[in-house]
């Protein structure tokens, strides 16, 4: 067969093939359309049964796209709780089953017994503070409530409780009972070693202590690029003095102000004054250096390094 011949032999069995194909799609579509209103007009049955029938690469797919999603409930603490019966508690007495305080008690707690105190007994507690609470198995707790009395004296008082599974409400098992009070935590000797008298540093510190307390000019002028720390409103004192600063880092203590972006930790004794007299307070101030000047870069919240812009002690 000559080339030419084989050519147009070709060249006419492209449109061919090409009306195969499509013919063939037309169908499909058209078996597809039927099956679809066949499937609606037998009703909801066949429709269930068209849904479990789909092709299992499909169920694959939407499988493999779902995302389960977990949330955990945090367990409520009952401090307050235990804080609001043990203040009612102590303010009730069996002579007065009828005040608000006593009514308040029994509400919370039918089956404890008011408390019977002698004619010229201690006082009643001015406030009363829970102070540590631990959770058991099974939904119990146990919360030690602080009762502090006009004299100075602490009592403290822990209160069984329970808690139901979802944490949202409370039964108060039993009587409180007096315990010892929380023992004291070894203090873990500080960071700030290094003593700062004098220099930049300590003027840049007492400026803006003013302006921070006293309204004394403003605060922005001794802040770093990006901080924001807004001065207290109103100004709380008529003076702030700077009495010690101690840092971490031996760069606070030179005379002369490090490079740009040099960072130190502080740790600052101020004395404050206003019409009821001088509190002493303290703070602990991250600064950075810039252009020869040391910068406010933080009120710390936590252990040096963890200060966050703004935020306040």
């Amino acid at each position: 067969m000559s080339p030419g011949k084989q050519a147009s032999e070709s060249e006419a069995a492209a449109p061919m093939a090409a009306g195969a194909r499509l013919e063939a799609m037309r169908r499909r579509v058209r078996l597809s359309r039927l099956a679809v209103w066949t499937v609606i007009a037998a009703g909801p049955v066949a429709l269930a049964v068209a849904v479990a029938s789909t092709p299992t690469t499909v169920e694959a797919a939407t499988a493999a796209t779902s995302t389960a999603v977990r949330t955990t409930r945090a367990a409520a603490d009952p401090g307050g709780y235990a804080q609001v019966f043990v203040g009612a508690w102590l303010r009730s007495s069996t002579d007065e089953e009828t005040s608000a305080q006593a009514r308040l008690a029994q509400s919370l707690a039918p089956d404890v017994d008011l408390p019977d105190p002698a004619a010229g007994a201690q006082a009643k507690p001015q406030s009363v503070v829970a102070v540590r609470s631990a959770q058991h198995s099974g939904g119990a707790w146990s919360v030690t409530v602080a009762a502090q009395y006009a004299d100075g004296a602490v009592r403290y008082y822990a209160l069984p409780l329970v808690s139901d599974s979802t944490g949202g409400s409370f039964t108060v098992t039993g009587a409180p009972g007096v315990v010892a009070g929380p023992a004291r935590a070894t203090v873990p000797a500080s960071p700030y070693r290094v003593s700062v008298t004098g220099g930049n540093l300590t003027s840049a510190v007492s400026e803006f202590f003013a302006a921070y307390l006293t309204g004394t000019g403003e605060v922005s002028r001794y802040l770093a690029p990006g901080v924001n720390l807004p001065a207290v409103s109103p100004a709380p004192y008529t003076a702030a003095t700077v009495q010690q600063i101690s840092a971490v880092e031996q760069a606070a203590a030179t005379a002369q102000v490090p490079g740009d972006g040099t960072t130190v930790h502080i740790l600052t004794q101020v004395d404050a004054q206003d019409t009821g007299g001088q509190w002493p307070l303290a703070y602990e101030l991250t600064l950075r250096a810039r252009s020869s000047r040391w910068e406010v870069a933080a009120l710390d919240s936590g252990e040096p390094g963890t200060a966050q812009a703004g935020g306040t002690r």
